[in-house]
């Protein structure tokens, strides 16, 4: 598959997420098998973007290509410069947020909250287009939404109809409206419909979580490809199952505790190094709370583990705990209730 110029490994993408796809952990699952990652949404307004926050998502030193960020924001002048600011650091492709249902976002009549104004979607893509997507150094504009508002006012075959006139490369559709946020079932019905209603490649997007689910998704709605979010926190290796299912139509068996504990290490030692000692300690903990979901003893562990007071201290009680795993199994020991 391809987005503009650039040919991707395979069909399976990394959903943006904030707070959680940050370059340690894009690199992590583009390493296990992910075709392609979506960074972080970064804010159009200008004055955030020398914030430290702004400035550590803009970080794409040594990231697999292609590079790819998320702009958000309501006013096309803004969203075009935020483009074209990005491009500067480096992205290679620019992706427009009009799927987040964060209500910090809705409120500022961003992410889904602009699927409510059809002429001001059009104004956004076609800024954002006319901005970094001509010329012979044009970078592809891709598009993430939602099926609508809510369920009375669902328009997602408008907006990507919208979307293609304005010279968007690629569209995603998380099968869910705003008001949905992420409750019940995705619609891949809906899905279905736009994939239907445009040429451009349709990304499905929405409760994947498993290589069954996968080949489900990408059958039943026809789309170029799919994006996984939620289950890839704490189970990265999902690219690398879903992919094997995909060409072998066999199943890869569940990681040994062994190979959790490397992965998980690389990760928090990247992370660590990313982030720095105070802000890399606390935000690796919903990390390590994923990685032991369901493992035995697990709330105990990271109510310890939440006690630790600098990285190195950290990442010793997650070893300690995970070797105190393997000495009950060399599999995961996942409980039922979990």
């Amino acid at each position: 598959m391809k987005i503009g110029p650039h040919t991707l490994a395979n069909r399976l993408f990394v959903a943006p997420m904030a707070g959680v796809t940050d370059r340690p952990f894009r690199q992590l699952c583009k390493q296990l098998g992910a075709g392609y990652a979506v960074s972080e949404m970064v804010a159009s307004n200008a004055l955030l973007w020398k914030s430290e926050k702004t400035q550590r998502r803009a970080n794409h030193i040594g990231e697999f290509k292609p590079i790819a960020v998320q702009i958000a924001g309501a006013d096309p002048v803004m969203m075009a410069a935020a483009a074209k600011m990005n491009v500067g650091h480096g992205a290679q492709i620019i992706d427009i947020n009009m799927g987040c249902p964060a209500k910090k976002v809705c409120n500022v009549a961003a992410g889904s909250a602009l699927l409510r104004d059809e002429p001001l979607v059009q104004q956004i893509l076609e800024a954002v287009v006319n901005a970094v997507g001509v010329g012979p150094d044009a970078v592809p504009v891709t598009l993430k939404i939602r099926t609508g508002w809510d369920r009375e006012h669902k328009n997602a075959i408008e907006i990507a109809r919208l979307a293609e006139n304005s010279g968007i490369s690629m569209l995603t559709v998380h099968g869910r409206t705003r008001a949905d946020l992420y409750l019940g079932e995705a619609e891949y019905e809906t899905i279905t419909a736009v994939k239907n209603s445009v040429d451009i490649p349709v990304v499905a997007n929405g409760d994947i979580n498993s290589p069954e689910k996968a080949v489900f998704v990408l059958e039943s709605t026809g789309a170029d490809a799919i994006m996984i979010g939620r289950a890839a926190q704490g189970r990265p290796w999902i690219f690398r199952e879903i992919n094997h299912y995909l060409e072998t139509g066999g199943k890869l068996p569940t990681p040994e505790i062994k190979e959790i504990q490397k992965i998980m290490n690389a990760h928090l030692l990247d992370h660590y190094e990313f982030y720095g000692e105070y802000i890399g300690l606390r935000t690796a903990r919903k990390h390590i709370g994923w990685y032991c979901k369901g493992l035995r003893d697990s709330h105990a562990f990271r109510q310890r583990m939440n006690t630790a007071d600098d990285c190195k201290t950290q990442l010793q009680m997650v070893n300690d705990y995970f070797d105190e795993m393997k000495s009950h199994s060399d599999r995961l020991l996942f409980l039922e209730a979990a």
